[in-house]
């Protein structure tokens, strides 16, 4: 609760008078338990490994990826950090993700870029890492040369519906009849299906992130080897091929897209604490966006019980990336009337329609 009254915490929430954000918020605190946090470490642990064994598939074919096995090292400057850091570690572990504790001496060892106010971490070796934007072009021109067909700079903005059934989707480029409509528009989501009469429990997850190029760095400063995630500051960092961004904050909002300088100033202030890099006079391409969060921390991954002919795919929070081709995966499993995956029963509409 004290983060919410530090402007350069990792966590905020916007104050309005929003019945949506009251619901969502009673929701999430009636899922903020042991058991339901167990129940649902479970099930993103085993999507995402499916991702990952499906990222490494496609590299093969498609190397601009950039896939990776670096792994991710978790650190902390705190013992209850470091200890959080522990816990988490035992969560993955009892979910088939291997890691180990790493003392003081050995994670500067590990990883130079390091300051010395770090305590120690933990290190989880199975991590993999992609670039984003190549990703997904790679996946956009796989998709077509499996005979996929796509229509850019189109945005769905309306729909038709006949009884409980989409009949026609009303386009920028014109409107076209589905058989299945599905719906992963993200944050965009509960707009979208405002327009069915349909209820998203989705808010906007806003973090921001910023790009350090390697050209860029002072005498002295250490480019990190390994992705970190700095426990305290809820900062990520990840060393890219000539440059390293650096991200981090979570603001529940309500499709508020603005910049906070106070965020942006809190990431460069807690990178420079714990790395050797100067960050708040150099870094360039600051971005923000809108990870789409449910108030169960569980992704939306099934048919509509309201609408037959949609299905969604959405609500993946800070993991889009990390549970992408596995949420595919069971969507079409699904979709097709396929054995699933994994357990779709946490994933489904129902508990929120």
């Amino acid at each position: 609760m004290g983060w919410l009254l530090d402007k350069e915490s990792p966590f905020y929430i916007k104050p309005e008078f929003s019945w949506g954000l009251f619901k969502w918020l009673m929701t999430f605190g009636l899922n903020a338990n042991q058991k339901k946090m167990e129940s649902s470490i479970k099930v993103l642990a085993e999507i995402s490994k499916i991702s990952i064994r499906n990222y490494e598939e496609l590299a093969k074919r498609r190397p601009n990826m950039a896939f990776e096995r670096r792994g991710l090292l978790m650190v902390s400057g705190t013992e209850s950090g470091l200890h959080h850091a522990e816990m988490e570690l035992e969560q993955m572990q009892q979910n088939g993700i291997t890691g180990r504790k790493m003392g003081q001496e050995e994670v500067l060892a590990f990883e130079p870029s390091l300051r010395s106010l770090v305590k120690g971490g933990v290190y989880f070796d199975q991590e993999a890492q992609v670039e984003p934007f190549a990703t997904t072009k790679e996946m956009h021109e796989e998709f077509l040369a499996l005979g996929g067909e796509s229509m850019l700079h189109t945005e769905v903005f309306d729909f038709v519906r006949t009884g409980d059934r989409i009949t026609q989707v009303i386009t920028t480029q014109g409107n076209f009849e589905p058989e299945l409509v599905v719906m992963a528009a993200g944050s965009w989501s509960p707009a979208l299906a405002k327009q069915l009469g349909l209820n998203v429990p989705i808010l906007g997850g806003k973090g921001y992130s910023m790009i350090l190029e390697d050209q860029s760095l002072h005498d002295g400063d250490v480019k990190p080897k390994y992705p970190i995630m700095i426990v305290e500051r809820k900062i990520a960092v990840t060393p890219r091929a000539g440059s390293t961004r650096l991200a981090g904050t979570l603001e529940l909002v309500n499709q508020d897209f603005g910049i906070s300088p106070h965020r942006v100033r809190a990431i460069q202030k807690g990178s420079e604490e714990y790395l050797k890099i100067h960050s708040r006079d150099n870094v360039s391409d600051i971005w923000r966006g809108l990870r789409p969060c449910t108030p169960d921390g569980v992704p939306v991954i099934g048919k509509s019980s309201k609408t037959s002919n949609l299905f969604y795919n959405m609500g993946h929070q800070m993991l889009g990336l990390q549970s992408a081709p596995g949420s595919a995966q069971l969507a079409a499993e699904l979709i097709q009337g396929r054995t699933p995956c994994v357990d779709p029963v946490p994933f489904r509409a129902e508990r929120f329609e």
